[in-house]
């Protein structure tokens, strides 16, 4: 009896040590062990071992997994895995954690690796890590079919219809399907159905390239990977669309001058020092307009009915305008569109001007007629009508395209140029028609 009670008391540090040198040797086939057990298992194991020896292990865990095992272990263990990981994996484990939970382990730790840390917490305004959901438990491409199923069955996330796939390091491998993993054979290799990612981005990537992916691939999920190439988490189809949408309010600002930064509620002082340059740079272009205008101050004067008539010409022209500049615009900026493609835009918003203005020349060719009796009139604002709607549509599709070409931002100052030459044109082709036209107004209008 006392010899089987010092073999078993010999046993238990044999079994630690051997579990120490699994550890120290196999950190990732370790850590797949220990994904596979229920969390507080792995957690007992792993309390059992010293630091240095978990510390490998535990940074090859997925990050849920190991954000899970963090809260189970001692806390002296915790503070130095914390300490001791490399930060890209401590950051990967903290963004599994709630607020609360999360700040207070930074408390607990070294004043500079805390402050190291919230560094690397805190992702820049506009950028793929501020969108991205951590929360994500990837599979691994040595799975079977059966072992992520059981995976799965551990971590009881709902509404998933398709996972991500990483390989041992954690870098991005893949996705699988759920249709294809529930319908597999569980004997079946995990990498055997499962397919290439369509689309990811880093995590300090720009809005604007978020929206580019998504626009260019048929995406509901985009894996977001950080510098060293790992998995880190995804952008959801909500947060993809609310980028789209967020981009396109912002170009909308910008279009008519406003700043992308102003809200509803922002203080007028701000509003101002925003909106006030370029109400002065229109207010520039207003008087180039009105000098065209002035060059036909006579034929103005002549006949009163052309003042009149004046905001028709312009405020159909300008509207014509608006229209092609905001399909171009959104074109650019959903990357429908290149500049290569600037001929076909130009013809296509061109020959849609021309149509329109032949159609709305009539229907104001009617009712001029109706008001003034005057054959003259009725030539004069139909054909000017046409030019400046021709017009309309050939800036609206040009202005933008020219910018970018230029390397500036088409939301900045297409709406402010696009008026000037929709007025311009207008006002000139309309007064410059009717002193052509003077012999056949006489005696006809007023």
């Amino acid at each position: 009896m006392n010899a089987e009670a010092t073999l078993s008391a010999a046993a238990i540090p044999a079994e630690a040590a051997l579990t120490q040198r699994y550890l120290l040797d196999y950190p990732n086939e370790a850590a797949r062990l220990f994904e596979a057990m229920p969390v507080e298992q792995a957690a007992g194991v792993l309390a059992g071992q010293a630091p240095h020896a978990v510390l490998r292990a535990w940074q090859a865990l997925a990050p849920d997994v190991a954000a899970q095992t963090l809260e189970l272990l001692p806390e002296k263990m915790a503070l130095h895995l914390l300490t001791e990981a490399e930060p890209i994996a401590c950051i990967a484990v903290l963004t599994q954690l709630d607020t609360g939970p999360r700040e207070a382990w930074l408390k607990k730790l070294d004043s500079e690796v805390a402050a190291e840390l919230r560094g690397l917490l805190a992702y820049p305004d506009d950028c793929a890590g501020r969108l991205m959901d951590p929360r994500v438990s990837p599979l691994r491409s040595g799975m079977t079919v059966g072992e992520a199923i059981e995976r799965l069955r551990l971590i009881k996330r709902s509404g998933l219809r398709e996972l991500i796939v990483v390989d041992d390091e954690g870098r991005l491998a893949g996705r699988v399907e759920i249709q294809d993993l529930v319908l597999a054979e569980r004997e079946l290799p995990l990498a055997d159905i499962t397919r290439h990612v369509i689309a990811f981005v880093n995590d300090l990537d720009p809005r604007e390239e978020v929206v580019e992916k998504m626009q260019d691939q048929p995406i509901t999920t985009l894996p977001v990977i950080n510098v060293a190439g790992r998995f880190i988490g995804v952008i959801r189809h909500a947060e993809l669309v609310s980028a789209v949408e967020e981009e396109t309010s912002l170009d909308m600002l910008t279009m008519v001058g406003a700043s992308p930064d102003e809200r509803a509620l922002s203080s007028p002082g701000f509003a101002v020092k925003n909106r006030l340059p370029w109400l002065q740079i229109n207010l520039l272009t207003a008087f180039l307009a009105a000098a065209v205008v002035g060059l036909f101050e006579g034929v103005i004067g002549q006949f009163t009915a052309l003042a009149v008539l004046l905001p028709v010409v312009a405020g159909q022209s300008g509207n014509a305008g608006a229209q092609a500049l905001a399909v171009t615009m959104r074109g650019l900026m959903l990357r429908e569109i290149s500049l290569r493609h600037w001929p076909k835009v130009v013809f296509k918003e061109s020959m849609t001007g021309l149509i329109n203005g032949l159609a709305v020349a009539a229907t104001t060719g009617i009712g001029v007629y109706i008001w003034s009796r005057s054959f003259a009139l009725v030539g004069v604002i139909a054909i000017a009508m046409v030019i400046s709607m021709l017009a309309a549509g050939l800036a609206g599709a040009l202005v933008p395209m020219v910018l970018r070409r230029l390397g500036q931002d088409p939301a900045t100052a297409s709406s402010i140029i696009l008026t000037t030459v929709t007025d311009v044109v207008g006002f000139f082709s309309f007064l410059g028609i009717a002193t052509l036209f003077v012999p056949l107004l006489e005696g006809s209008v007023r």
